[in-house]
């Protein structure tokens, strides 16, 4: 049993930094901003769409923001790179819970395998060995209960951060992709990004 209170401690634990750090995740959302950010991206106006980035901490603007800044390079490298990152910053720690709704059930089932195998060493002691076994049992059998509530404590929130982590990566993909043809619409129309990028972020002179 306290190998089970020690996986049930550390599962609670990351439930609760994946909690509060999804929440502090979408604290920082900014529908408006993105919306702007579009607008001028269309028009061709990196300066004020960098700038409107730096100035929020919206992942998705973070992201535009590195592309612009690294535009002259590989203005899509970047943008996956650091939406990437927050991706794996998303991930950090899920392999916790991963792991105790497998292990949790397996140790219950070993402390009841241990508990009935002790129980055993009553019979033949006395006429309660019956009784005795028969408690035994009953009282092993809380262990595998135990792992399995354990594992199922876990696997609800488990879920329900990787289908959050799911969503994240689609959303930034699309915002990447639609981000781009903006920018390459922009360029269309004389709006050269990498001229801006020139600006943040000169090449070194050969």
């Amino acid at each position: 049993m306290w190998p089970l209170l020690a996986t049930l401690v550390l599962a609670l634990m990351v439930i609760l930094d994946r909690t509060l750090w999804w929440f502090g995740h979408s604290s920082k959302l900014d529908a408006k901003a993105r919306d702007n950010a579009r607008k001028l991206l269309g028009h061709g106006n990196f300066a004020d769409a960098h700038q409107l980035g730096l100035s929020h901490r919206d992942i998705f603007l973070v992201t535009l923001t590195k592309g612009l800044e690294n535009a002259n390079t590989s203005l899509l490298a970047a943008m996956q790179l650091e939406a990437e990152h927050e991706i794996e910053r998303a991930e950090a720690r899920q392999w916790v819970l991963s792991t105790v709704i497998t292990l949790a059930p397996l140790l219950g089932l070993m402390g009841t395998v241990i508990g009935i195998m002790q129980s055993f060493d009553f019979v033949g002691d006395d006429t309660l060995a019956a009784s005795k076994v028969s408690g035994g049992i009953a009282e092993a059998l809380i262990a595998t209960a135990t792992g399995l509530g354990i594992a199922i404590l876990c696997l609800l929130p488990y879920n329900y951060f990787r289908r959050r982590v799911q969503a994240l990566r689609s959303h930034l993909e699309r915002w990447i992709n639609h981000s781009e043809l903006l920018i390459q619409s922009a360029g269309t129309h004389g709006h050269d990004v990498n001229a801006f990028a020139e600006t943040v972020h000169p090449k070194p002179a050969e």
